[in-house]
């Protein structure tokens, strides 16, 4: 594991975004993973800016989200295709059928677990996989407890991460019980993975990452045992890694 430290958030970012315009001039059709939430929006907003400048072409790129709500419409405005669209690939060249969303209203959601496992195998593994962290732990949406071997799954949100993503909804009812999430071992064929965490509200999550064990009850954990993790926090998520206690 590499352990990037950085002053802040807009460095984080920064940090997070070279290292993914290096991936796309080294190898123009590569494949990102991608993730939704706060923490990677800075991250596409410098690479927005790249873009703007002429520094990297998205025209052959092709992009796997990690996750979808199971319930939303792509053009519901909470849907994380609509974050993608609205966030990163309205803003730049990349062509569309070539940007994956699991679907959220398939009438057979197992089915559609299934063909989104298929598709990460014929256009993937991603080159590079961008992830955020949840304070329990959660990759995509992972929960704890979630199996190592898990692959493309259909998963409860627990109350946990649902108030985590309260604030983007106008009530609590509002927000999705459930989706559609690559598993831990879809995560796992990424070439590459990129782990951003910002925030004091992190810090306990990054000290458990780097000092626990690895166990299904904190899924982030099975990342120590990928051959090319690189982990970016800003001072506030890495303020409890020197506290083994």
């Amino acid at each position: 594991m590499e352990v990037i430290v950085t002053n802040n958030y807009e460095e984080l970012s920064r940090k997070a975004a070279e290292i993914i315009d290096s991936q796309l001039k080294k190898e123009p059709a590569s494949v990102l993973g991608l993730a939704t939430g706060s923490t990677p929006l800075g991250t596409y907003k410098e690479l927005v800016k790249s873009y703007e400048k002429g520094q990297t072409d998205y025209n052959g790129v092709s992009t796997l989200n990690l996750d979808e709500y199971v319930g939303l419409s792509p053009d519901h405005h909470q849907s994380y295709r609509c974050f993608m669209d609205k966030h990163f690939f309205d803003l730049i060249n990349i062509r569309k059928e070539n940007t994956y969303v699991p679907d959220g209203r398939a009438e057979d959601l197992a089915e559609e677990s299934s063909r989104y496992e298929q598709i990460i195998d014929e256009i993937g593994p991603p080159d590079l996989q961008l992830l955020g962290i949840g304070e329990n732990g959660h990759i995509g949406f992972n929960e704890p407890g979630t199996s190592f071997e898990s692959g493309t799954h259909v998963v409860e949100l627990t109350p946990s991460t649902r108030q985590a993503n309260a604030r983007f909804f106008d009530t609590m009812e509002e927000v999705p019980t459930y989706a559609v999430t690559m598993g831990i071992q879809s995560i796992h064929k990424s070439k590459r993975i990129i782990l951003l965490a910002s925030g004091k509200h992190k810090a306990e999550a990054i000290r458990q990452l780097i000092y626990g064990e690895e166990d299904e009850q904190f899924p982030a954990s099975s990342l120590k045992g990928h051959p090319d993790l690189t982990l970016i926090v800003d001072q506030e998520a890495y303020a409890l890694v020197n506290e083994k206690g």
